[in-house]
């Protein structure tokens, strides 16, 4: 069986880091069979620092894209055997848009505006004993700045990284249009990505004005709801 480490629930969702939300939708759409081990303290035994990883058969797979590389090969499973060599190219394009630049608005929206920060900080940190409870968000939000600041978002006024943002909606709305999926009749390891993503602005319990402009898009929306419903309605 694949376990899969995570950091675990939060704002709603069943992991509230869009790199886990991806595996984990993967492995429902794939009816791959496994089991979450999820709390903040798999950090410590993360092969490379940082979540997800998976284990199978004693083989351990850190990072998303080598984690979907890996589930990709399993036979069987068709969420990127079904592309054709073009759509496969465009996938992994689009994907790694979103892993450099929707994922740091993400994290510009919950760590660094005060708009959302209290809820990201109980979420987070509020089981933590005092007095960490008090330093840990402090040191761990100073970081993530430092983070998203040497990225170059950071650099950025907020209502520049509102643009920023609105040009992938933009385009992830364009391309997926009035269809159910981005390329086929079906779930692709595409919209296995974008899931991962959009899930956490348009069904996260978060309120704040990112998470207010993803839910606009209504083809986007109605994406996210249908594959939430069908994968995670008996979750």
């Amino acid at each position: 069986m694949i376990t899969l480490y995570g950091f675990g629930e939060g704002f709603g969702l069943v992991d509230a880091s869009p790199f886990v939300l991806k595996i984990d939708v993967y492995l429902r759409i794939a009816g791959l069979e496994f089991e979450r081990k999820s709390e903040i303290a798999n950090l410590r035994t993360a092969p490379k620092g940082k979540l997800p990883y998976i284990v199978e058969g004693g083989k351990t797979i850190a990072d998303s894209a080598f984690i979907l590389d890996y589930l990709n090969s399993k036979p069987g499973v068709s969420l990127s055997s079904d592309l054709s060599p073009e759509q496969r190219a465009q996938a992994y394009l689009i994907a790694k848009s979103l892993d450099e630049n929707m994922y740091w608005c993400l994290l510009y929206s919950r760590w660094i505006r005060e708009q959302t920060w209290p809820l990201t900080r109980v979420t987070f940190f509020g089981s933590l004993p005092f007095p960490m409870r008090r330093v840990v968000p402090f040191i761990v939000r100073r970081s993530v700045r430092s983070a998203i600041y040497k990225q170059g978002l950071g650099r950025h006024s907020d209502s520049e990284i509102q643009q920023i943002f609105i040009y992938s909606l933009d385009s992830l709305s364009v391309l997926l249009g009035n269809k159910s999926y981005f390329f086929n009749d079906k779930p692709s390891v595409l919209d296995v990505c974008v899931f991962g993503f959009l899930a956490q602005f348009i069904l996260a319990d978060i309120d704040n004005d990112f998470n207010d402009i993803a839910r606009r898009y209504e083809n986007l929306a109605s994406f996210c709801r249908n594959i939430h419903k069908r994968y995670y309605s008996q979750a």
